[in-house]
């Protein structure tokens, strides 16, 4: 990696950083410039815009979630293990005290709901692609006999995307000291619920 290559990911990274507590639209490139210690034009050599800056930005978090959450989780073996993986290694981004503001995809996702533009559809394809990926992963389970046969996959993935959801709604906005342990509940009834009928 090049030195301005260096550079663009560590902007990146402490953009992302700044986006999950403030937000992107208070993603300012002068509170980026201080935090990194650059001058706001220095910024501008590698980013034309607010709106790239963004954009990119989700981009990085979206490489660095594949590393950290994805990747690791299908070294795993497919079926229940997996499924356990993606959940435990999202859950640990989610509680990760490095990364204050926690999950970017999910905070970008309430500030990006209604508003269009290129960030917004990154961001949506990025949630459906995650979506996708959750019930192929049930989909395996299914398949390796760890799950019922008749489950609804998409409704799983739905269904552990929801939990997520309020794991980060737990700890972020209501700061619920139980939130890991409730999410964790959450998951083990649902892989329970997806084993049998009862």
């Amino acid at each position: 990696m090049g030195k301005g290559e260096a550079t663009r990911e560590r902007i990146l990274y402490m953009a992302a950083r700044l986006a999950a507590r403030e937000g992107l639209e208070g993603l300012s490139l002068a509170q980026l410039a201080d935090s990194l210690g650059v001058s706001k034009s220095g910024l501008f050599a590698h980013f034309r815009s607010k709106q790239e800056l963004q954009l990119e930005t989700l981009r990085a978090f979206s490489t660095r979630f594949i590393a950290e959450v994805l990747r690791p989780a299908f070294a795993q073996p497919r079926g229940l293990p997996r499924l356990r993986a993606v959940f435990a290694n999202w859950t640990r981004r989610t509680l990760d005290r490095s990364f204050p503001g926690g999950c970017l995809f999910m905070a970008a996702s309430i500030e990006l709901d209604d508003r269009e533009g290129p960030a917004r559809d990154f961001l949506v394809q990025s949630m459906r692609d995650l979506l996708g990926l959750l019930s192929r992963t049930a989909r395996l389970a299914v398949d390796e006999g760890h799950l019922r046969k008749d489950l609804d996959c998409d409704q799983f993935a739905f269904e552990e995307y929801g939990i997520l959801l309020g794991l980060n709604h737990a700890l972020r906005l209501l700061r619920d000291p139980n939130a890991e342990r409730r999410a964790r509940d959450a998951f083990d009834g649902l892989i329970r619920a997806s084993i049998s009928r009862s």
